[in-house]
């Protein structure tokens, strides 16, 4: 029954250790990946900041979403990386509970701050004349103080409902770090408590914020369909078409994560979209600012000539 228990121990990620002969490789991709990520989000947070240009409530919210996302690679990355240079998979109880508590906040934030954003978008677009008295700097604080810590609270509840389930022996998590479902697969106590818990908790932290970030760019869109010319339509479509996709590729790859079934045949794909969802998605957001906002291209050949 002691050995049973969560604090009695460690687990074993099996999902970085069933390739052996890409070792090598995946270190290396990851090790790029994890630094283009750090550097490029941590770049654009000293943009906003030191730019004049970008103090804006819009790029207030992209400094924060950036903030999110280093620390969203920083709760699986490093710990994969060490993982490849030692050899060893294994993970304590109390730190795999840590793991899930701080992705699984950081994934409920970054769907509350996405949600903000798309709001800010819709008075900018729908109500032009109205922007700047309705969204204030008092607003956009609240907003973001509120999408840090609504999630990071909720998972609090969540893993601590996690934390008291009994595991069975051996603790070996068919995946390469520690979520939800892999985690409850290995329950050997009854989860109906924490999966209720958990399934409520998804809808007030997912689905709701998924569900108000459609319904604005469904307003958005249909605002700027009604925009007569089209220098007038791309003009107003180009200041939210980053954030759109954005958008698309985080709830795209979110879906499919955690839809399609765990069943034997699912489960690689299921690592694969993982994979794309937890190390790729934090990486595809300076890449994308950078790439298709003229103002952050400018505020960075500026920082350049500096």
């Amino acid at each position: 029954e002691r050995d049973n228990r969560t604090s009695s121990m460690d687990f074993v990620l099996l999902g970085i250790s069933d390739v052996p002969t890409l070792q090598n490789l995946l270190f290396l991709l990851l090790l790029v990946i994890y630094s283009v990520t750090m550097v490029g989000n941590i770049l654009i947070v000293v943009l906003v900041v030191a730019d004049r240009h970008l103090h804006t409530p819009m790029y207030f919210f992209l400094g924060n979403l950036s903030s999110l996302e280093t620390c969203y690679s920083s709760t699986i990355l490093p710990r994969l990386l060490a993982s490849f240079l030692t050899g060893d998979s294994t993970i304590s109880a109390h730190g795999c509970l840590v793991q899930f508590y701080f992705f699984g906040s950081i994934v409920a934030n970054e769907c509350f701050l996405l949600a903000a954003m798309s709001y800010d978008r819709y008075l900018a677009i729908c109500q032009p004349l109205l922007y700047a008295s309705l969204m204030t700097w008092k607003l956009s604080m609240h907003l973001a103080a509120a999408s840090w810590l609504w999630g990071s609270l909720l998972l609090v509840v969540v893993t601590a409902f996690l934390s008291q389930l009994q595991f069975c022996v051996p603790k070996a998590i068919d995946h390469f770090f520690c979520d939800f479902t892999p985690l409850l697969e290995l329950a050997c106590s009854d989860t109906t408590a924490v999966t209720i818990v958990t399934f409520i908790f998804s809808i007030l932290d997912a689905v709701f914020p998924f569900l108000f970030t459609l319904a604005s760019y469904v307003c958005i869109i249909a605002a700027i369909l009604r925009i007569p010319s089209s220098t007038g339509r791309e003009k107003a479509f180009s200041t939210c078409s980053s954030h759109l996709t954005l958008v698309t590729i985080f709830y795209g790859t979110l879906i499919l994560v955690y839809m399609v079934p765990r069943r034997a045949p699912l489960r690689q794909l299921n690592k694969v979209f993982s994979f794309f969802y937890t190390v790729l998605t934090p990486l595809v957001n300076p890449l994308i600012y950078s790439l298709r906002n003229r103002e952050v291209r400018e505020a960075l050949r500026k920082i350049m000539r500096k």
